[in-house]
């Protein structure tokens, strides 16, 4: 079976819906993958938990390499950090548990990411960690930026060069998610109204170092490999509405053509409704979720 035709197989319209929100109508996914194989940077935000998700990005990534012969990998699943240790494992310099051994992997990476991955392995594709180090944002929720003037200059070398954290609708949108629950790894509450301004400002520094790690990482990756998309896979609050790591990207490489993707699970495929995830994304990608 071929990389396109294994693709449609993955996401059938049994398994996947996808909503064109600009034209507001369902598209085929082969339409899908036509609007993606012309962009620059391809952004896939996911719900993390949603094995359909996981599904429908290596359809995605699987299609968008057949079309366009191929493609960057840009994952936030990995920390810049461990970069050599994925570049030994692509190169088959080292086993497959020597590199997960030593490079940190989420907690289902065998079943979320391993295909993707793997995929990129088979056809020689760059694998880029995109995130930065998990203990530099935490260093950040505690200290805030100015911290990372303090680190030797490899540790601070996995931090972007630069690192702007401006209080614009992501900062709104973010301390409205830090009032409802846990955002990033803060706490959901505080005891008083000054104390949780203080605290949110810490972790939207620290949610701002990762969006811009990976947006450097993405940007150096478009200069790296001219001429070659790249697909980032990303929890969908850094990329929806172009938001994030999405405008990181914009703001280093202005002309770049991005398309936003956003996975959303739902429990019955045919009532879909897409009217409150529009202005989430380019295409919203409904799963259908786990029972």
């Amino acid at each position: 079976m071929s990389a396109s035709s294994k693709a449609s197989s993955q996401a059938s319209p049994a398994a996947l819906r996808v909503y064109d929100s600009k034209a507001a109508r369902f598209i085929s996914f082969e339409q899908l993958i036509d609007a993606g194989a012309k962009a620059d940077v391809v952004f896939f935000g996911e719900q993390h938990d949603d094995p359909a998700t996981h599904s429908a990005e290596a359809a995605v990534l699987a299609a968008l390499g057949a079309r366009r012969g191929a493609v960057t990998l840009t994952l936030e699943m990995f920390e810049r950090d461990v970069q050599p240790l994925l570049d030994q494992y692509l190169a088959g310099n080292i086993s497959e548990k020597n590199f997960l051994d030593g490079s940190r992997p989420w907690d289902r990476y065998v079943t979320d990411y391993r295909p993707m991955v793997e995929l990129a392995r088979v056809h020689g594709w760059p694998v880029v960690a995109g995130n930065i180090p998990r203990r530099i944002a935490s260093a950040v929720s505690k200290k805030g930026l100015a911290v990372l003037d303090t680190m030797a200059k490899v540790e601070r070398s996995y931090a972007a060069a630069k690192n702007e954290c401006p209080k614009d609708a992501y900062y709104t949108k973010f301390a409205e998610t830090m009032t409802g629950h846990s955002a990033g790894e803060g706490p959901p509450t505080a005891s008083d109204a000054a104390m949780m301004a203080k605290m949110t400002d810490l972790f939207y520094e620290a949610q701002c170092v990762k969006d811009e790690a990976m947006g450097e990482s993405i940007a150096t990756a478009l200069a790296k490999w001219p001429g070659q998309l790249v697909y980032q896979v990303d929890g969908a609050f850094h990329s929806d509405a172009g938001l994030g790591t999405a405008a990181r990207v914009v703001r280093r490489v202005p002309r770049v053509k991005t398309i936003v993707l956003t996975g959303v699970p739902v429990a019955d495929l045919a009532k879909a409704d897409p009217k409150e995830h529009v202005a989430r994304a380019d295409y919203v990608l409904f799963t259908r979720a786990p029972k």
